[in-house]
């Protein structure tokens, strides 16, 4: 398959580059494995689901990742976090930079010194502090918005660049899938007999990263955090072995899920974590996910494949040309398909 392959027009006034005003307020286009679409509102994805099915959703927390800093000459220079590893620590931490930086020099975020380790390669440099850089990036740093966006992250995006049940600080980018699973809709499937669990997973800047194959096959799948508690091992399990529904809210989720099918299905019911580096793309069998819900993607992307690998890219190309048409919100702030 070449990347070509998933393409479509995607036009800019398309892509959503500030939130929706209100949170759970944004549509949802459903997709039928068949191919039929039905135009409804994220607030009504209760409707699709019944009880002992089982939500599953990603709590992971984004960090104010983003840090200007100065030099010893008081220039500028930036330092953008990597997301949060397992042997990851929160004094030292990987780090993208923009401007000249070199090994053993000090760099300077508020009043605090920042050591620049060394200078890897791929645009990283190695950082430490004897202050806690998830602190530190909390007090002085600001929300690393995807690039598309073109502009500097506000206060606004403090709160809605996060989900209302984010936990676990770590990622640099939002499961966006989830923005807008309001507390209303939680209530609404619980009161329902849906059951809500959570997994664990940093979302990392590679997420943004183009593909620079032209064969699909030939990439090479970034690696992410993750950590699957036993509660939510347990209760897929159980669904799967009822012929209950797994929903999978995000590419994150269903990306978790999936890399670590073996061990939820068939290994101890235990806890799980590790780095996940699947790429999932057509001609993938989904072990674990039996309902998906994910936002609009770019053309050419990962999560791209990953969602025709899911709804078949025929359905998904005819659901986003619907979607263009229709004046659907497109990526990370847009609004979002349900595919079953």
């Amino acid at each position: 398959m070449r990347i070509s392959d998933f393409d479509y027009n995607l036009p800019e006034e398309r892509i959503a580059h500030f939130p929706p005003k209100i949170r759970g307020q944004t549509r949802l286009l459903t997709i039928s494995k068949n191919g039929d679409l039905g135009d409804k509102r994220y607030s009504d994805l209760a409707d699709y689901l019944e009880a002992g099915d089982v939500v599953v959703l990603n709590n992971t927390k984004v960090i104010k990742a983003r840090l200007l800093a100065v030099n010893s000459k008081n220039q500028p220079r930036e330092l953008l976090l990597i997301e949060e590893h397992g042997n990851s620590s929160a004094f030292t931490r990987k780090a993208i930079y923009r401007g000249s930086l070199k090994g053993g020099e000090t760099v300077t975020v508020g009043q605090t010194p920042i050591n620049i380790n060394k200078v890897l390669d791929g645009g990283l440099v190695e950082v430490s502090s004897n202050t806690n850089l998830l602190d530190l990036a909390e007090q002085y740093g600001t929300v690393p918005l995807p690039p598309y966006m073109k502009r500097q992250a506000n206060k606004s995006d403090i709160e809605r660049y996060q989900t209302v049940f984010a936990k676990q600080a770590g990622s640099v980018a939002a499961p966006t899938a989830s923005l807008n699973f309001t507390q209303k809709l939680v209530d609404e499937l619980t009161t329902k007999g849906v059951k809500i669990v959570y997994l664990t997973l940093h979302v990392g800047l590679g997420t943004f990263l183009p593909i620079r194959t032209d064969q699909v096959e030939e990439h090479t799948m970034h690696s992410e955090y993750f950590e699957i508690p036993k509660n939510t091992v347990v209760t897929i399990k159980q669904a799967k072995q009822n012929g209950k529904n797994v929903l999978a809210v995000g590419t994150t989720v269903a990306r978790t899920l999936e890399f670590a099918h073996a061990k939820i299905l068939d290994g101890p019911e235990t806890d799980i974590s590790g780095e996940a580096n699947i790429f999932i793309y057509p001609g993938y069998k989904f072990k674990i996910v039996d309902k998906l819900v994910t936002n609009f993607h770019a053309p050419r992307s990962t999560v791209l494949m990953l969602t025709a690998a899911f709804a078949g890219w025929n359905n998904l190309k005819n659901a986003y040309d619907h979607a263009v048409e229709h004046k659907y919100n497109f990526l990370s702030y847009g609004d979002s398909t349900l595919i079953e």
